[in-house]
């Protein structure tokens, strides 16, 4: 956990001047800020409105997900329709229960919008604006479902606003699981956030953005609400971040399409191995790991393994940021997209040193294998899903 929050305190500090925090605290609006290049895509920075209105610490939010506000009464289709956004980095505007820290759950207008790079168009982090939702929920009872379902479509959700599914057929077995002995479905709560309140979010989220601008000015690395389109630079998606975040192992994802195959994702044990900060490494080539006593041969084969896009495992002498060195057991190998291109090269680490004192559990061999199996997984699904959603 130690780790974690000390790159949650480096997402700020490398991005942003000092006194960011003191200025996003004077801001009255409710809202939280997530980094998805950490580890469960944490919170890193939370309002004090925000706290007043979930009643939380702010030592009990920082380094969190924002899952944990969620309920039983939370829509889960609304947390996909979330999820769908940050895949696509894009803004998102729902109506969403979620929960106070005693546990009562509430309305609110949740707006969420990427903040990105400047330099590389790289999300840097989301804003999640909340506002809290004045009009009372409805509920409108049960529907009764015939035989075929089509029941189903009369259902009324929402202050003024009627859903019609598309294909209720296919939810009648949801809906009979949940009731198979009468065949009613209790239709949830909804509530709709006013116009004003899409106003409130919104210009919320802009005088966030305003200030994290302002601040990012000082540091030369500046932030902006749109993506900028910077020729012969590639950064991995925010989804494909989440998904290798979720990998313990030290590892790298390097793009060989692109002119000295840079780094383009590092994960958290490859930073604490190394003693890189993450915006140290990426942009890199895997080089920067070498020194005067790295073995050629080595090198010779590692290039021999990219170029016909084998995989290779060498022990090669490689050298952290203070320049000290270690002896690191690492697998290089293609990670290869849903079409079968190879898309990345990934490089699992494991220092002898501590592959010597373990014991128990996999051998470093496998546990090596089992993270390039993790980031194929990530990188095809990935690739998967962005090939349907243009279908």
């Amino acid at each position: 956990m130690d780790s974690i929050l000390g790159l949650i305190q480096q997402s700020f500090k490398t991005r942003y001047s000092q006194w960011v925090r003191e200025a996003l605290d004077e801001l009255p609006d409710n809202f939280t800020i997530t980094d998805p290049s950490i580890s469960g895509h944490p919170i890193v920075f939370a309002s004090r409105g925000f706290l007043k209105m979930s009643g939380y610490s702010l030592e009990e939010v920082i380094g969190q997900n924002g899952k944990i506000f969620h309920g039983p009464k939370t829509n889960r289709r609304t947390v996909m329709e979330i999820s769908e956004a940050i895949r696509q980095e894009r803004d998102v505007q729902v109506n969403l229960v979620n929960y106070r820290k005693d546990g009562t759950p509430f309305w609110m207008l949740f707006h969420m919008s990427p903040v990105f790079g400047k330099e590389d168009g790289r999300v840097i982090h989301f804003v999640a604006v909340q506002v809290p939702i004045t009009r009372k929920p409805r509920r409108n009872g049960g529907v009764s479902l015939n035989e075929d379902g089509s029941g189903f479509n009369e259902i009324m959700f929402g202050s003024c606003r009627k859903e019609v599914d598309t294909n209720p057929v296919l939810e009648l077995g949801r809906v009979l699981s949940l009731d198979s002995s009468t065949n009613v479905l209790d239709i949830e709560e909804t509530c709709e956030a006013s116009d004003f309140e899409k106003r409130m979010a919104a210009n919320a989220f802009n005088s966030i953005l305003s200030v994290l601008t302002n601040y990012s000015e000082s540091t030369g690395r500046l932030v902006c609400g749109t993506r900028c389109s910077v020729p012969g630079v590639c950064y991995i998606s925010s989804s494909l971040n989440i998904s290798l975040g979720r990998i313990r192992q030290s590892f790298v994802l390097i793009d060989p399409h692109l002119p000295g195959m840079p780094i383009v994702y590092a994960s958290d044990a490859f930073l604490k191995l190394t003693g890189y900060d993450r915006h140290e490494i990426l942009g890199l080539n895997f080089a920067v790991l070498n020194g005067a006593d790295t073995d050629s041969s080595t090198l010779h084969q590692i290039k021999e393994s990219i170029q016909t896009e084998q995989a290779c495992t060498v022990h090669i002498l490689s050298y952290r940021k203070d320049k000290s060195s270690f002896w690191n057991c690492l697998h290089l190998s293609p990670v290869r997209n849903a079409s079968g291109k190879v898309a990345y090269f990934v490089g699992v680490q494991i220092e002898e040193e501590c592959k010597n004192k373990e014991r128990h559990g996999l051998s470093p061999e496998m546990r090596q294998l089992s993270t390039v199996g993790a980031v194929k997984v990530a990188v095809r699904s990935l690739s998967m899903a962005a090939g349907s959603s243009k279908s």
